[in-house]
């Protein structure tokens, strides 16, 4: 069998794409291992049917952008797609794409899991030069969680807030609710008919696991998420011109974009490609991802230093040993701690990232002492973003929410 006929049968909207075997649930709303070290994502890639970010591919991105990798991709954090060598193709011939991702707003603040695909998808902003759309899925946490439509979209503007502080260029990038958005453009809601007229019940309970006593907006949500992939939604930025998008997102998003992978080439569109990041684990360990909903799993963008510092010291788990006189002899497991994990996120020199886990995991630093570069590391961050996020005015949120052209060099 071809490996162009393999792909075909992994994609193919027939296949159930929630994921939950002996070791791992993954699902758009779940993310649970059985492991210390968090989800096999080479099991994961090989059942998803995507492929892995190889040295290849760092090398063609690198040509084709005249940039080194972001630190994200080169450390393995972004580790699988679809179809990028496609969007680096259309690179090459001097041909336009679009950027699409989004946020699921179910706190005031986004915690700091969520900035990993909002500083990736800044820096590929960057290097290529073109649009990014935002979508806010105020409709899905109103349908899933114990929220009214007011607190869903309240929460939906104060998470664009986080998303602007970021460094977005508001020249190149639209934001939109959809609890908002949808009503003011008839062409996204009619690609959402059509979309949703290329799926039956029986696909969309097999993809995404619904139950008979699910709402029926849970069933159809998942043709809103799919919309944004058209570029002919938002015509308003791209005058109806036909654009490949390119979507980064954490791998849990891809059961949504692998049925509209399914779907779009029947609309006359084509394929979305994706790339996708681990997930970013909570403070209790890699077996479960940081939740908006459990304060403790996570450190905030709106955490003070001192909650930061009580939060690592507290709750991130530990690879170190039972006392200081093993630890010293046998060394920490940098594979589980999570003071390591989240350095690897966030601390952008790759020597001194080396350096700590050589130190780390022959005993010479501690437990405590891994942990203190963590905060020395990340409340910086916060408190710029902090910073960053006070500057901004409802007025500036409205901007970026405005229906309007888009800046980009094509």
């Amino acid at each position: 069998m071809s490996s162009e006929t393999t792909e075909k049968l992994q994609e193919s909207v027939e296949t159930k794409m929630v994921i939950e075997d002996e070791d791992d649930v993954v699902d758009p709303w779940n993310v649970v291992s059985k492991s210390e070290t968090g989800v096999d994502y080479d099991k994961l890639i090989k059942k998803f049917g995507s492929s892995k970010v190889d040295d290849e591919l760092l090398k063609r991105i690198e040509k084709v952008t005249g940039k080194p990798p972001h630190h994200l991709l080169r450390r393995g954090m972004f580790m699988s797609h679809r179809d990028m060598h496609s969007i680096l193709n259309e690179v090459e011939k001097g041909k336009p794409f679009y950027l699409y991702t989004g946020r699921g707003p179910s706190s005031d603040a986004m915690h700091m899991g969520h900035l990993i695909p909002f500083m990736f998808t800044k820096w590929l902003q960057d290097v290529f030069d073109v649009p990014l759309v935002i979508q806010l899925t105020d409709d899905e946490k109103f349908l899933w969680k114990d929220l009214d439509i007011e607190k869903a979209r309240k929460l939906a503007f104060e998470n664009a807030k986080d998303i602007i502080a970021c460094g977005f260029d508001v020249e190149k990038t639209f934001i939109f609710s959809d609890l908002d958005f949808i009503g003011q453009c008839p062409e996204f809601y009619r690609n959402m008919v059509r979309i949703q007229k290329c799926v039956t019940f029986n696909q969309v309970k097999g993809i995404f696991g619904f139950g008979d006593s699910d709402c029926i907006g849970k069933i159809s949500f998942p043709s809103v998420q799919a919309t944004p992939c058209l570029s002919s939604s938002f015509p308003f930025i791209f005058n109806n011109a036909k654009l490949p998008c390119l979507i980064p997102c954490a791998i849990d998003q891809d059961p949504y974009f692998r049925m509209t992978r399914d779907v779009a080439p029947r609309l006359g569109a084509q394929k979305p490609a994706l790339i996708h990041s681990v997930f970013f684990p909570a403070l209790q360990g890699a077996m479960t991802k940081m939740s908006a909903s459990d304060n403790n799993s996570a450190i905030f963008l709106n955490d003070t230093p001192k909650q930061i510092k009580n939060k690592v010291n507290k709750h991130a788990f530990s690879g170190g040993q039972a006392t200081v006189e093993e630890h010293r002899e046998k060394g920490g497991n940098c594979d589980v701690d999570i003071a390591y994990q989240y350095l690897t996120f966030f601390l952008e020199d790759d020597e001194k990232l080396a350096q700590i886990r050589e130190d780390y995991s022959s005993g010479k630093i501690l437990t405590g002492e891994l942990k203190k570069i963590l905060i020395d590391t990340i409340t910086p961050i916060v408190v710029e973003h902090q910073e960053r996020r006070k500057t901004l005015t409802d007025d500036n949120v409205k901007e970026f929410m405005r229906l309007r052209k888009l800046k980009y060099s094509y």
